[in-house]
């Protein structure tokens, strides 16, 4: 393993089941994150608890979906939990195979029937001068809450994270039309790993044909080496969002 080397991958896992909730997936989705071989995951649409799947699927797992999937590959995991309801909640998670040093989750809903949160986590990564700063993000589906969302995001990064020091900020930002993007980049000095020619970030919706650019991985402190956006079989099988993978050097 290169000590210098550090792989990262983000997906909306749509809570380990299939399109329209037909078959439970958990299982071939964990098989399938231990293929992408990355350090930290950062993980959207997690369930921490649904008692209604638990009773309806076999071979549901008795353990929250953030430490199933973690299990022996990552020695460490967050979870913010986002949407409670009476059967259960969902939110974000970060699985890593460096210790976390820390993990907040901080509420940024827009409106009662949406709820969003970022969770942060500080990350001791070896070679790492400082502590590495990673937030998962799931935000909102009008253009309006996103762009809250993101001044909220800006705010806390500015307020929380040393000037300069690495940070990935990954997950699903709904961004189709890319309103945010550049705003995100440019106030934390941040770059999207998945650039291509004109500009853009990768297509990942939907996973068997990706059309639009919903899914990201912004690093500050790193170069890119590989950017890949697992699609197509089985990932369509999995969810309805493509994973994304990044290998990243530290500058």
């Amino acid at each position: 393993m290169n000590p210098s080397i550090l792989r990262v991958a983000t997906y909306n896992i749509h809570k380990g089941l299939s399109h329209f909730n037909r078959r439970m997936m958990v299982h071939e989705l964990r098989d399938h994150l231990r293929l992408l071989d990355a350090d930290i995951v950062f993980l959207q649409e997690v369930l921490g608890r649904h008692e209604r799947h638990a009773a309806r699927f076999e071979g549901w797992p008795a353990e929250p979906q953030y430490e199933f999937l973690a299990d022996a590959a990552w020695k460490d995991c967050a979870y913010g939990r986002n949407v409670v309801y009476d059967h259960g909640h969902h939110g974000n998670a970060i699985l890593s195979r460096y210790p976390i040093i820390s993990a907040e989750n901080e509420d940024v809903s827009t409106h009662m029937f949406e709820r969003r949160g970022l969770l942060h986590c500080k990350i001791d990564v070896p070679g790492l001068a400082q502590s590495l700063h990673c937030v998962c993000v799931h935000l909102a589906l009008n253009e309006r809450g996103r762009r809250r969302q993101i001044g909220a995001l800006i705010e806390r990064m500015r307020r929380l994270v040393p000037h300069g020091a690495p940070a990935i900020i990954a997950g699903d930002f709904n961004d189709w039309r890319n309103m945010i993007g550049n705003r995100l980049a440019e106030s934390l000095e941040l770059r999207e790993a998945f650039r291509d020619q004109r500009g853009k970030p990768a297509r990942s919706f939907p996973s068997a044909f990706p059309v639009l650019r919903l899914d990201r991985i912004y690093v500050r402190g790193f170069f890119v080496q590989h950017a890949e956006v697992h699609h197509g079989f089985p990932w369509s099988r999995i969810s309805d969002h493509a994973a994304l993978s990044a290998r990243l050097r530290f500058e």
